[in-house]
């Protein structure tokens, strides 16, 4: 029996993510088309009409492009907290009373056989959050989305097995790039993103080394290259002793294919 997680796409133009247990088949977001996570499903022989909850972090559309029409089509819940749904309930459309799913931000529930602790974060959106899953004995976070990580939150995710945590661009190739200043100035602020030094950074005081699974996500396609988040990680963690091929697994996320499926033995 194993946990098991896939990012079936991270980045910009859009994220979903997915969690299943021997029970429980659950997506967070779905930024892209249905066409488009119906196909990205199917590349694990996953049917869509067997998930049982799509997760949502926040209203932004590289986070919910796909999720009323996926609850449409295949009648499924979707959980978000009151702000999040007030914030893309225009966006989504019009969804069955039944399937409307409010919960408290930083209060467990309930979701089949996973329980889930929704993480307060800081981004520009209405209540923005990342997901902290526990079966059994494995626990997996995932945070992104995020431009500053607090004690709070390191306290709450630390000793995961599994991350998904965002690496989202390089500070030096963000302030040289094209972008116009207020959205530089946006993407560096604590309600940004976090860049590839911050998640090293970050990851450095919260792993242990004893194996766990480590998926960089959301890296900008404009400000960031897959090969030098990889890198500026990696340094920044074997800085502090811990090998990256035997301590932990680290890994990167993709904006336009899945991951390998990562399972968990519990």
């Amino acid at each position: 029996m194993a946990l098991k997680f896939c990012s079936l796409s991270s980045g910009s133009s859009g994220n979903c993510q997915y969690i299943e247990t021997r029970k429980t088949r659950v997506i967070i977001d779905a930024g892209f088309s249905g066409k488009r996570v119906e196909e990205l499903l199917s590349s694990m022989e996953v049917d869509p009409s067997t998930i049982d909850a799509i997760l949502v972090t926040h209203e932004h559309i590289d986070h919910t492009r796909g999720v009323g029409v996926l609850s449409r089509r295949y009648n499924i819940p979707i959980y978000a907290n009151s702000g999040t749904w007030m914030g893309m309930e225009k966006g989504i459309g019009k969804i069955r009373e039944g399937n409307i799913k409010v919960f408290t931000t930083e209060s467990f529930f309930e979701l089949g056989d996973l329980t889930v602790y929704p993480l307060g974060i800081f981004h520009d959106a209405q209540d923005p959050v990342g997901y902290i899953f526990y079966y059994k004995n494995k626990k997996v976070s995932v945070v992104t989305d995020t431009g500053w990580v607090n004690d709070n939150m390191m306290d709450k995710i630390k000793g995961s097995h599994l991350y998904l945590i965002e690496s989202n661009h390089d500070v030096k190739m963000l302030k040289e790039g094209s972008y116009p200043w207020p959205l530089k100035q946006r993407i560096l602020s604590t309600r940004g993103h976090l860049s590839n030094d911050d998640c090293g950074r970050i990851l450095g005081q919260i792993l242990g080394g004893s194996g766990e699974v480590v998926i960089l996500g959301h890296l900008s396609k404009d400000n960031n290259r897959p090969d030098l988040a990889f890198n500026t990680v990696r340094a920044n963690l074997e800085s502090l002793g811990l090998d990256t091929k035997k301590d932990i697994a680290l890994n990167l996320s993709h904006r336009d294919c899945r991951t390998d499926i990562f399972h968990l033995s519990v």
